[in-house]
């Protein structure tokens, strides 16, 4: 390197230095007022976790932002600094299907920050159960996936569990295979979940086909397998559980569909208190007789309230009766649909509104 573009060099470090002095006294200044907002909140019933206020934030912020600073990076930067609010005010416990490593782990940590205290549980109704009983700040599930349609345990879990939805997750699952080596040679085993091998088949026959598969509880649990195995072996789950496991990606996205979304749930133990929210999910039964539910739904198209999702489900204990999970358009937990939501219940044998919550882009993060 010449004398000039050293000094040149060594010129710009001064000035990131500087810069970096500069944001850190800012990054100062915002954490206290962080905290002085947890004051204010202490003893209050008052939420922390409010995703309309952050998406609010992150929008402007985006809006303002005049490069060249990529919008991904500016997110990325802001969740964990918005993660780090949070925990100032008070530190929140969010439960997720476990172990780490897994997509909806991944998924928490994209959302929440990695300030969120992450707490991994055996099965989704550890989940449920966590949030209703209060030993949990909030919950990350897996609704339904673009592919594989709605995880139907889940549904089921909302009628024996008063938890409400905070905000959605919508996430694109990509798959690579992962192993101790550097390439597919050795590899003669392949561990991952059922659904990623489903998911994988094409390119596993074109580029293993002598490889035994071999299913496990998660793709994070596979990855574990690998990294106490040898070269022979390799797992299919997200790249990013190379880092974790200490292990190397030797194939990426290699999923045989790759428009792959998973729709996760934010869930809590009482509904979402803030001004503005877009989107709402109810939960009712109808009475057994003729037209029942065409007279739910005409009530909500009399309204003009567009439905987005319509999905029935088995009524637990009760045989040959269903319940009915849907996803509407609009606030419905506001005083201007009070008369709305009290026709419906007539109509309704059991009728519940599991929370109204901020619309998640469809375009969200990779998996």
């Amino acid at each position: 390197m010449s004398d000039s573009k050293k000094e040149q060099l060594d010129g710009l470090r001064v000035t990131i230095d500087s810069l970096d002095t500069e944001i850190l006294e800012l990054l100062n200044k915002r954490a206290e007022a962080s905290l002085s907002v947890g004051a204010v909140k202490a003893g209050s019933d008052d939420q922390i976790f409010k995703p309309f206020r952050e998406q609010e934030v992150l929008k402007g912020l985006s809006d303002r932002n005049p490069g060249p600073l990529p919008e991904e990076h500016l997110e990325g930067i802001y969740r964990e600094i918005i993660s780090s609010s949070r925990r100032l005010q008070r530190p929140e416990r969010v439960v997720y299907l476990g172990p780490e490593g897994t997509f909806s782990y991944f998924a928490g940590l994209e959302h929440m920050g990695r300030q969120a205290d992450l707490v991994p549980k055996n099965n989704f109704e550890d989940i449920f159960v966590a949030i209703s009983k209060g030993e949990a700040d909030l919950g990350i599930i897996p609704l339904e996936n673009s592919l594989k349609g709605t995880v139907g345990q889940n549904v089921d879990l909302f009628m024996r569990y008063p938890v409400f939805i905070q905000d959605e997750v919508y996430s694109r699952i990509s798959h690579g295979l992962i192993t101790k080596g550097s390439g597919l040679d050795k590899i003669k085993t392949v561990y991952s979940h059922s659904k990623a091998i489903e998911q994988c088949a094409g390119w596993l026959r074109a580029n293993l086909p002598n490889a035994t598969l071999q299913s496990v509880d998660s793709t994070a649990k596979a990855a574990s397998m690998v990294a106490d195995g040898d070269d022979s072996c390799a797992a299919l789950g997200n790249i990013k559980l190379a880092n974790i496991f200490g292990l190397h990606v030797v194939a990426e996205a290699i999923e045989d569909l790759p428009d792959n979304w998973t729709r996760f749930l934010i869930i809590g133990p009482k509904p979402g208190i803030e001004g503005k929210r877009d989107k709402t999910t109810i939960l009712f039964t109808t009475p057994d007789k003729p037209g029942a539910l065409v007279g739910v739904l005409s009530v909500l198209s009399g309204k003009k309230i567009n439905m987005t999702k319509l999905e029935s489900r088995p009524f637990l204990g009760e045989k040959w009766k269903y319940m009915f999970f849907v996803d509407l358009q609009g606030d419905l937990s506001t005083d201007e649909y009070e008369s709305i939501i009290d026709e419906l219940k007539e109509r309704c044998l059991t009728f519940r509104i599991l929370g109204s919550y901020p619309s998640g882009s469809q375009g969200g993060s990779k998996f």
